[in-house]
């Protein structure tokens, strides 16, 4: 009898296994057939990168969890291969797995650019806060060679568009030339995601990403050229990270961020699992304790989805992180926030052949 294949942790991807979507009508699972197949070292997953043909850019949400009601993502999957990513899922609707395939097999919006022109060319638009890679990271590797990102702030700059942006990645640095003069209009805000000072944790579990330091750096420059940013110390990953929050935000403060977020580990639909997964590869001795101490901030389950807790949860544990989190925030200055985007400065500009509007 066939045995079923153990999964096993990739050089530089996230994910330990490649799990069957929940959508499909059949679950796929490796085994040996004898011939010694699960002895043989795993070929490198390569990133492969397919069309998005969207008809419109712009998503809308309801949410009362997040403050925007609209965003553009560039990318569907993420080469940062973030385990606890809670964009997973969503490839589930693709056809593919939430675990290997979100991080190799990813798709593009090349059309993007020309698409959120014409929706902010209807007169019927109104301008609101519009949050930049609010799914998956704008600045993702891809980025460097497609641009695309950068691309969409042309646009938005061009329309005098407040934005959100939120990324780990340095790489937004490239684009400093078109963020600086935003953020001097007032309607420009950018979120920096540090979840850990630990290099080896951090390449574990966001193994594409860049380095702590490297996004320390991308705070401390986008705050020197005049941009407000906020740190993100998000996931807080019970008995993984937890202990950090403090200096976290200490180091983020003394780089320039002026505000900061957190977010307590999500774990819905297959992430649970590949979480799990990765826990019992890379942190075996601790692993029952995480899943533990989820299970505490979540009512006794593993994820919530009421409004208003699906972000911090709830029970003494989550209230011990929340207080932490503002009692450090006020003691390096961080509780203040920035002031909110300016959302009266947007405007189409003129293109040739348009009737001349009366004043």
């Amino acid at each position: 009898m066939d045995e079923k294949l153990a999964d096993r942790a990739r050089k530089g991807r996230g994910a330990v296994g490649n799990p069957t979507g929940r959508f499909e009508p059949e679950m796929r699972v490796a085994t040996d057939d004898g011939w010694g197949l699960g002895d043989k070292e795993m070929a490198p997953l390569r990133t492969t990168l397919g069309v998005d043909s969207a008809r419109k850019i712009i998503s809308r949400n309801q949410s009362p969890d997040v403050p925007f009601d609209r965003s553009v993502n560039p990318y569907k999957g993420c080469e940062h291969g973030c385990i606890y990513c809670f964009a997973r899922p969503t490839h589930a609707y693709l056809g593919h797995s939430p675990g290997l395939d979100f991080e190799t097999k990813l798709y593009w919006k090349p059309d993007a650019p020309a698409l959120l022109e014409a929706e902010l060319r209807d007169p019927k638009y109104r301008a609101a806060t519009l949050a930049l890679g609010a799914n998956t990271d704008p600045y993702q590797p891809i980025e460097r060679e497609r641009r695309l990102t950068r691309r969409i702030l042309e646009v938005l700059a061009d329309y005098r568009h407040p934005v959100g942006i939120v990324t780990k990645s340095n790489l937004i640095l490239r684009d400093l030339d078109i963020l600086a003069p935003m953020a001097a209009e007032g309607i420009l805000r950018v979120a920096i995601s540090v979840t850990t000072l630990d290099r080896t944790l951090a390449r574990r579990m966001e193994p594409r990403a860049p380095t702590p330091a490297r996004r320390l750096e991308a705070i401390r420059e986008l705050s020197a050229a005049g941009i407000p940013v906020t740190v993100l110390a998000a996931p807080i990953l019970p008995a993984l990270n937890d202990h950090e929050i403090e200096i976290i935000l200490k180091a983020a403060a003394e780089a320039g961020a002026g505000a900061a977020g957190y977010v307590l580990l999500r774990l819905p639909h297959e992430i649970k699992d590949l979480f799990a997964d990765w826990l019992a590869e890379h942190y075996p001795d601790r692993a029952d304790r995480v899943m533990s101490l989820v299970r505490q901030t979540r009512g006794g389950k593993l994820y919530q989805t009421d409004w208003g807790k699906r972000q911090s949860g709830t029970g003494p544990y989550a209230d011990q992180i929340a207080k932490r989190f503002h009692m450090a925030c006020k003691r390096h200055g961080l509780n203040h926030g920035h002031p909110p985007v300016d959302e009266t400065r947007f405007r189409r500009p003129p293109r040739a052949g348009d009737q001349l509007e009366l004043i």
